[in-house]
């Protein structure tokens, strides 16, 4: 799938792929305004917000360095029969604005077209997990203090302007779970600066940072935080321990009175790690992911008009001349050789209109798409859904 914002955020980063992730920090601009604003502007933000039943944690409040309580900002929408669904009061939080305060919202792509394409091309991309928060800043405020993340993030300065600091990491490549609290800043100071409309900048798990638009007056700063968190030693070893209980010798209970067979245990150890070395875990991570929620498809609404794939990573195709195998999300599909090329359109990632899909690849593209679609491998393409690709990724087949 290609995404117009991993193209704009590689040229600024001077990437070519994904390989480039938690190697170092660095910085650039896209130069490329218009495509900032088409991502999120700070109404669509309000506006969707509005719109929702959000709470904390998804959504919060932060103002002169301290989290505001969400009674100031949340109030129940009591319908008339009495019903009562917690919503954000807009004016209240619209006098928060006016006085100074961050808004943040998590896991935006769960809520956003637009922020679910771009999270699923970014995922496609790395062959990582990712979402997406969203900081909404304005006038003289700052949001979290000095911290760091258990993942490497790639923030995208969409609107106005924010002050930064980042650090080195005091602890090589820490995790959420580890050995050491990792509480104590880095001395070394990487880059101080001002992030403006069209900047990116990536941050590798482990190192400090913060913002702020203290003394800078009024203004506004939005921007989104891709959150990548990458499979490590340790992943491959926790999956290492489910396929351990296929063994009868690991499932024995510990003798303490008698001692444990640990050489026994280290030999059975020795083979299940030569047996699944880390690349077939990585494979199997991506298969084994359950399938996202999308819109079903349901015939008494219309017929099927156009389609994309909407799997977390890009679904296996392997050709062995007579027969296609389909892998993805812990489904494996088969079919005949003749829907190979209809398979290649309707998974590239890219919407797929299927009138005009027929002319291309064959009438098969038809049945083809209907059974991916009741596989939950594709999606129909709801107006809703397309929107999250209008201007971004280019259709199918175009």
């Amino acid at each position: 799938m290609k995404h117009g914002l991993i193209d704009a955020m590689e040229t600024a980063l001077g990437w070519s792929g994904a390989e480039y992730l938690g190697r170092g920090f660095v910085r650039g601009s896209t130069g490329a305004p218009s495509l900032m604003s088409r991502i999120l502007t700070p109404d669509r933000l309000l506006d969707l917000a509005m719109r929702r039943s959000l709470n904390r944690p998804q959504f919060r409040v932060f103002r002169e360095g301290e989290e505001v309580h969400p009674a100031v900002y949340f109030t129940d929408s009591v319908s008339p029969r009495g019903q009562s669904i917690p919503m954000v009061n807009m004016h209240s939080l619209g006098t928060l604005l006016r006085g100074g305060a961050t808004v943040i919202l998590d896991q935006a792509n769960v809520f956003d077209p637009t922020m679910e394409v771009a999270c699923r091309a970014l995922q496609w991309w790395s062959h990582e997990r990712v979402q997406v928060n969203v900081y909404l800043t304005t006038n003289e405020a700052s949001g979290f203090p000095l911290h760091w993340d258990d993942h490497d993030v790639v923030i995208v300065q969409l609107a106005g302007e924010k002050e930064w600091e980042v650090r080195g990491a005091s602890r090589v490549v820490p995790m959420y779970r580890d050995t050491d609290s990792n509480g104590t800043p880095s001395e070394e100071i990487i880059w101080t600066g001002v992030m403006k409309t069209g900047d990116v900048m990536h941050i590798p798990r482990g190192h400090w940072h913060r913002a702020t638009r203290n003394g800078h007056g009024s203004g506004h700063s939005l921007h989104v935080t891709f959150g990548i968190t990458k499979r490590t030693g340790a992943s491959w070893l926790s999956w290492l321990g489910d396929w351990c209980r296929e063994n009868e010798v690991f499932r024995h209970d510990l003798d303490r009175r008698h001692g444990a067979d640990s050489q026994g245990l280290a030999d059975a150890a020795a083979r299940l790690i030569a047996e699944r070395p880390p690349a077939e875990f990585l494979t199997s991570y991506e298969q084994a992911m359950p399938l996202p929620r999308h819109v079903p498809f349901l015939d008494v609404f219309g017929r099927l008009e156009a389609v994309v794939c909407t799997t977390h990573f890009p679904p296996r195709i392997q050709d062995d001349g007579q027969t296609v195998e389909v892998s993805a999300s812990g489904k494996r599909l088969t079919f005949t050789a003749k829907a190979l090329p209809s398979l290649r359109l309707l998974l590239s990632g890219q919407p797929v209109c299927l009138d005009r899909a027929v002319p291309a690849v064959g009438v098969e593209v038809l049945e083809v798409a209907e059974a991916l679609v009741e596989e939950e491998l594709c999606a129909p393409l709801t107006p809703e859904l397309s929107s999250g690709y209008t201007g971004l990724v280019t259709n199918a087949g175009s």
